[in-house]
């Protein structure tokens, strides 16, 4: 049979080791170990070394193991030798920090008789903001009324009702949490009777109802950065709810609404916009006038522009958050068809029409293309 190793070697620590270091070593060995966190070909030897971590972490962990075993050495705590110390059980230090270590790696409150009363994160709040367009491109900072709590002026945190003060709950002992032993394993849960708190409080203050905090309203100083988009979202740390039993509060995340804007639709960086012109300048061409987020801008129609034509306006659109450079502006051209037309109005379209039709497909080529295209379609 193999021969043990010292358990102080074990676990990287001297003789004289605190309790406090003694656990810290075990902490590191037994994430280090964990069979969930090897796998493979190292997975043996991880699971050996996690199992003897655990060992002589329940031995030195009690103060009359860790005597027995400093005086007898191992023969002081084998069970099989029934040496000081030793006991049927002997799981009571590894269940605590067993809790206390996957209590760690998965963020739970930290409870029982060594961590004492469990405490909790506060939640996270959520807050919608609608911005312009302008807003979102330019940045800007804004002011918000966000929910918060204030210790209770009448009970001054306590909870309980003035004159009166909380007891230790009698099912955890001050706590916060109970343990339930299964064989060799302890599975540690927060209390029912005072749900992690540690304490119980016979008569509630009457005005924050046992919570020892009230809610009310703060301002909060928001800065909007300049290009953030719908969807995203900007952290406040700490200001969401308070935590439970001094734990940390939550964040405030700023939820970002854009409004609908009359012109401009927004593409990531790029901005989208329709022209609308008339068919005499699209027939005609010439220079017209569009707008941009900058102000004004001017672009050149060509002779024959068409409906649906885009015109690209390169830098005009909006630079984002994590981008080097503005997207581009993008102008959808839209041909009106003339409206209300007076019978004179109506007389100089009919003489253009037949003016055009006498030109034949060089004036329209796309009906031209649309005709031939319909009669290979009936005919086949």
């Amino acid at each position: 049979m193999a021969t043990k190793r010292d358990y102080y070697e074990v676990l990287g620590v001297p003789k004289n080791a605190s309790e406090d270091e003694i656990k810290k070593a075990y902490r590191k060995l037994a994430m280090k170990f964990h069979p969930d966190r090897n796998q493979g070909e190292a997975a043996k030897e991880a699971e050996v070394k996690f199992k003897e971590a655990k060992e002589a972490y329940e031995m030195l962990s009690e103060a009359d193991k860790r005597a027995a075993y400093d005086q007898y050495g191992h023969a002081g705590v084998d069970p099989n030798m029934r040496g000081p110390g030793a006991g049927p059980e002997g799981f009571g230090g590894f269940a605590e920090a067993f809790g206390d270590i996957f209590g760690d790696i998965f963020g739970q409150g930290r409870g029982g008789a060594r961590g004492g009363r469990q405490v909790y994160r506060g939640n996270d709040l959520s807050y919608a903001m609608e911005v312009s367009l302008e807003e979102a491109a330019a940045g800007k900072e804004a002011q918000i009324r966000i929910p918060t709590w204030d210790p209770c002026d009448t009970c001054h945190g306590s909870g309980a009702k003035p004159g009166t003060q909380a007891k230790s709950c009698g099912t955890c002992h001050g706590a916060g949490v109970v343990q339930m032993r299964q064989g060799f394993f302890s599975v540690q849960q927060t209390c029912p009777t005072c749900r992690g708190a540690g304490k119980i409080i016979p008569e509630p203050c009457p005005t924050c109802h046992g919570q020892g905090k009230v809610k009310k309203q703060k301002t909060l100083e928001v800065k909007i950065p300049a290009g953030i988009d719908d969807g995203m979202r900007i952290r406040s740390a700490g200001n969401g709810e308070p935590g439970h039993n001094g734990g940390p509060p939550g964040d405030l995340y700023i939820e970002i609404r854009l409004k609908k804007h009359p012109i401009f639709e927004r593409d990531g960086d790029d901005l989208h916009c329709v022209v609308p012109i008339s068919f005499t300048s699209a027939a005609l061409g010439g220079e017209i006038e569009v707008p941009t987020l900058q102000g004004k801008a001017a672009i050149d129609i060509p002779e024959g522009t068409q409906a649906g034509k885009q015109f690209r306006l390169r830098g005009k659109g909006i630079k984002g958050v994590r981008s080097s450079y503005p997207g581009d502006l993008y102008c959808h051209i839209s041909v009106e068809t003339p409206v209300k037309l007076t019978e004179h109005q109506r007389k100089l379209l009919k003489e253009l029409d037949d003016s055009l039709k006498k030109g034949g497909s060089r004036h329209s080529p796309g009906e031209e293309s649309w005709s031939d295209k319909l009669k290979n379609f009936f005919s086949a």
